[in-house]
């Protein structure tokens, strides 16, 4: 006899059937999951995203081959109030990546896992209620967040050309992070912002990861400069310090030496030297429910971070810390998604902070939004030759628009794949994937409360409208630095400098190009700072000099600009010693005297 929950799955699974083609008129295969979670693995239902993977190696666990565009296959769905015991079905019709059906892998063994990606409900001021994933002190990996279910790996036989179906439990959660251990060297700090909470209607936190200088505890009268560090969400030191000589990899070990920076120990070999600049480094942490990271500035999606940073966090940290409170003192430094950070905001604060050092940043210019100009282009899919001399344009011919690319020129991925994979990982703009996550920080709400696409996913059309709202409202660097650059140049004049290989994976390199153009024509007054290139076939993360060598360069630069009179015991011998290079130490500015903050709204 069956009772009301056997009857429900048995009608739910005969509606997957007849959805997947059994009505078609021909023989469709059925290939079939059904997945479930126990009460032994969480009492409660769940709203989120289930994600079934699918790999030829169980080595690492399948989990953590998965989220990025070299993937092996992996198809999702949304799961609203799934009660313990109740099945969610990923059949023949589920989108997945890069093979977009389950009837698209072929034959063969392969290990399966499942995972559910956990949301939670938020009631904003904004008047929107949103389903999202809360970070768990993980940096928004869904493949480790503390509360995630998982199922354990199965060894299954797949064949799309018979029909199969498989249960697939999930028994297991992700356990809580552990925190490193604080140390002589390194602190981590975690508060409950305010006024991010306000917005979120839940507690929201920020973070940072300090290291100190060698003789911190020595001097306890003496103040510091400080470096902060812009990254991605991670718990460990700035610029990779670490006190074991661990052993690396080859590959790992050809890859650093490529991009010319040095391992985290020989790092700390530098640091705590005796003639090295003693100063402060901070790793600011501020994952949001869309991203590991809120890129620092105010946002309709995301909620007022720049606030939160410039308001309680900085201020936090340097109640806290012998920091000297003066913007000659505080600079800024990223790479990437840090690259871009350390630029808004010393374009945002120019009276507050002394000076940035940006290397390869996200996109600086939406007239290169990677390769795409996000106001003229109709589509983000297909190469627009229009705009390209005569000899190469064409009427006949479509080109997809790349996103990853060799140093060498070969292409990885484009934009048409990273955009279904991150439709595959989430719905509504939450799949914590880089194209969706610029959408929360520098786009509008929709109606529904969560990002608005710039672009639509399965077809690659441009709404102009979003676009024209990102350019209005900031976030275009290079457009806003000419909009503003009358007021708030003379505070930037030398402070400005960076950095990016000639061949960066992402074509970062293009939205460089016309940020320097822009600087390099600016007039009254002149910009003042730099630029430099790796040369050739320098890729993602390359830098013209070791984290030692750019702390020399950032600590001689901030002795240059200090006021007559300031405490320069901090400098180091070494930074004298050095000949004075060209990576970013013009020394001809004078230190900005006042702060009054420009909020980004």
């Amino acid at each position: 006899m069956y009772g009301a929950r056997d009857m429900l799955r048995l009608f739910a699974l005969a509606l997957v059937l007849l959805i997947s083609g059994a009505a078609s008129g021909a023989p469709v295969s059925t290939p079939l999951f059904e997945l479930s979670f126990p009460d032994s693995a969480r009492a409660e239902p769940v709203t989120g995203r289930i994600l079934l993977m699918i790999s030829r190696s169980g080595e690492p666990e399948v989990r953590f081959q998965v989220g990025w565009i070299n993937s092996p296959p992996l198809f999702g769905a949304d799961v609203k109030n799934l009660r313990p015991g109740e099945s969610i079905f990923i059949n023949g019709d589920t989108l997945g990546y890069p093979l977009r059906t389950l009837r698209d892998i072929p034959p063969g063994d392969y290990y399966v896992q499942a995972l559910l990606n956990v949301y939670t409900e938020f009631h904003r001021a904004d008047g929107h209620t949103i389903w999202a994933h809360m970070d768990q002190w993980e940096g928004q990996h869904f493949n480790t967040s503390p509360g995630n279910l998982l199922s354990k790996v199965q060894k299954l036989h797949l064949d799309a050309t018979t029909d199969y179906t498989f249960k697939v439990e999930l028994t297991d959660v992700i356990p809580p992070i552990q925190v490193p251990a604080d140390s002589k060297w390194v602190k981590r700090v975690k508060i409950q912002s305010q006024i991010l909470t306000r917005f979120w209607g839940h507690p929201i936190y920020l973070g940072a990861v300090v290291l100190l200088p060698h003789d911190y505890g020595d001097h306890p009268e003496r103040r510091y400069p400080v470096i902060y560090e812009q990254d991605h969400f991670s718990l460990q030191p700035p610029f990779g310090f670490n006190t074991e000589d661990h052993p690396e990899e080859a590959s790992v070990r050809e890859f650093r030496q490529s991009i010319g920076v040095e391992t985290g120990y020989q790092f700390y070999r530098s640091w705590q030297s005796a003639d090295f600049p003693q100063m402060i480094a901070v790793t600011l942490l501020h994952p949001t429910p869309y991203y590991d990271d809120s890129y620092a500035v105010n946002s309709a999606n995301n909620g007022p971070y720049g606030d939160a940073l410039m308001t309680e966090l900085i201020p936090y940290l340097e109640k806290q810390l012998r920091i000297i409170h003066e913007p000659y003192a505080r600079v800024l430094t990223g790479g990437s998604t840090g690259g871009w950070e350390s630029l808004a905001l010393q374009i945002y604060y120019p009276d507050f902070f002394g000076g940035a050092w940006a290397f390869y940043p996200d996109p600086v210019d939406f007239r290169r939004y990677l390769l795409v100009n996000i106001y003229q282009d109709s589509t983000a899919f297909v190469f627009n030759s229009s705009q390209m001399p005569y000899f190469l344009r064409g009427d006949w011919t479509s080109v997809e628009q790349p996103i990853v690319r060799s140093p060498d020129g070969h292409i990885i991925a484009t934009i048409r794949q990273d955009s279904q994979l991150e439709s595959v990982l989430a719905s509504r703009g939450r799949s914590g994937g880089v194209l969706e996550n610029w959408e929360a920080v520098y786009g509008p709400v929709g109606d529904d409360g969560y990002p608005r696409q710039l672009w639509d996913k399965d077809t690659g059309r441009i709404d102009h409208t979003v676009a024209e709202y990102m350019r209005s409202h900031g976030y275009d660097l290079q457009d806003y630095l000419r909009i503003h650059w009358e007021t708030i140049g003379h505070e930037l004049v030398g402070k400005m400098h960076v950095f990016c290989g000639d061949m960066d994976n992402f074509y970062l390199n293009e939205s460089v190009y016309l940020l320097q153009q822009f600087f390099h024509q600016s007039q009254n007054p002149h910009y003042g700072g730099s630029f430099e290139y790796g040369r050739p076939r320098k890729g993602h993360g390359w830098q013209p000099m070791t984290n030692a060598k750019l702390v020399r360069n950032i600590a001689r630069y901030i002795a240059a600009n200090a006021p007559e009179g300031a405490d320069l015991d901090w400098v180091g011998n070494s930074v004298w010693r050095e000949h004075t290079s060209n990576h970013g130490v013009p020394v001809a500015i004078s230190p900005p005297q006042s702060y009054s903050a420009r909020r980004h709204d």
